[in-house]
């Protein structure tokens, strides 16, 4: 089976880098993504997460450097993801985010980010019912970003309203979140059944357990899914101590990423070509549509996004074997 390169919406690291750490240079960007390259994956957007104004300026500008002066960047980055930090602050919704950097959404902010940056801040996940966040998606929509929601605990109402906006993504669907919600008036029955939405999964079987995964598949669609790692710097590395975002965070040897001490997972150790085989794995989907969800659609989803930057994306070819190995053709 052939198919198109794999593309990544949500990365925060790998192997062993950091994307959120404001030293990484062009040599330590092209070492994770030579890794992802290796594992099929031709294309990502680097995500940089909550922080104060001033580290988020610092982290974006050092990425964005080491993007622009390494050997990869041009063909595998074509802009970023911003999660946060316009996301849901209370215990059970924020996650590994740190909660005191977290605000109402500010256009200033986000237009002040990307000013000065060789690739555009494509995709930016919020909270919409964090105040101002209709007229704030509005905006960013119009400055060419693809708006997303998580970390959120927005009712039916404020998901209508945010998709009547313009918010067309759910982030990492059914994570960040409690471990306990209202039986039926709950945000993540609300994203499922709103259908403007597309939804990000991550397919690790701790995230999402492969029964829950199947269920959102069938609510969504496989044509309306789309499969993400939100890997950190621990994806396609040992298991050990690594440093995330400024946090200290374990990759233990069942393949989860937690703070230190902390119950909760802080991103993923996940590679995108393993999600595809774990569907498939699950019986979730054919090898063909599994390949879709980590090839095509996340492509889709930001569409506009591409087309309002006049961006052309370097698709590659991969070649899967038997055994769902991707090997790379073209590139």
């Amino acid at each position: 089976m052939k198919s198109e390169g794999l593309f990544d919406l949500q990365v925060n690291g790998y192997a062993g880098v950091d994307f959120n750490d404001s030293s990484i240079t062009p040599e330590r960007l092209d070492h994770a993504l030579e890794a992802m390259l290796a594992d099929g994956v031709t294309g990502c957007l680097p995500t940089l997460i909550t922080a104060y104004p001033e580290e988020l300026e610092q982290r974006f500008q050092a990425l964005d450097a080491a993007v622009a002066n390494s050997k990869l960047g041009a063909a595998m980055v074509p802009g970023y993801h911003l999660e946060g930090p316009f996301l849901n602050s209370a215990e059970g919704y924020r996650g590994c985010h740190p909660h005191d950097a977290m605000t109402d959404p500010d256009v200033a902010l986000v237009a002040r980010l990307g000013e000065r940056l060789h690739k555009p801040i494509l995709l930016l996940t919020l909270a919409p019912e964090r105040a101002g966040s209709r007229e704030a998606i509005t905006a960013f929509r119009s400055m060419g970003i693809v708006v997303a929601m998580a970390h959120s605990q927005a009712n039916y109402a404020e998901v209508e309203m945010a998709a009547d906006a313009g918010l067309t993504l759910s982030t990492h669907l059914g994570n960040g979140l409690p471990q306990q919600l209202h039986k039926v008036d709950n945000t993540l029955l609300a994203q499922l059944a709103e259908p403007r939405l597309m939804a990000c999964l991550i397919a690790d079987g701790l995230h999402l357990s492969p029964s829950a995964l199947k269920a959102m598949l069938r609510l969504k669609t496989h044509d309306r899914c789309i499969l993400v790692t939100d890997a950190v710097l621990a994806a396609g590395a040992a298991p050990g101590n690594y440093s995330f975002a400024g946090m200290p965070v374990v990759l233990d040897n069942q393949g989860s990423v937690r703070q230190a001490g902390a119950s909760s997972l802080a991103g993923s150790a996940l590679c995108l070509d393993q999600a595809v085989r774990n569907v498939c794995e699950w019986s979730a989907a054919t090898a063909p549509v599994a390949v879709g969800m980590a090839s095509l659609n996340p492509r889709r989803a930001i569409a506009s996004a591409l087309e309002f930057h006049s961006i052309t994306l370097r698709v590659g070819e991969l070649a899967w074997n038997s055994a769902m190995q991707p090997e790379l053709q073209s590139h």
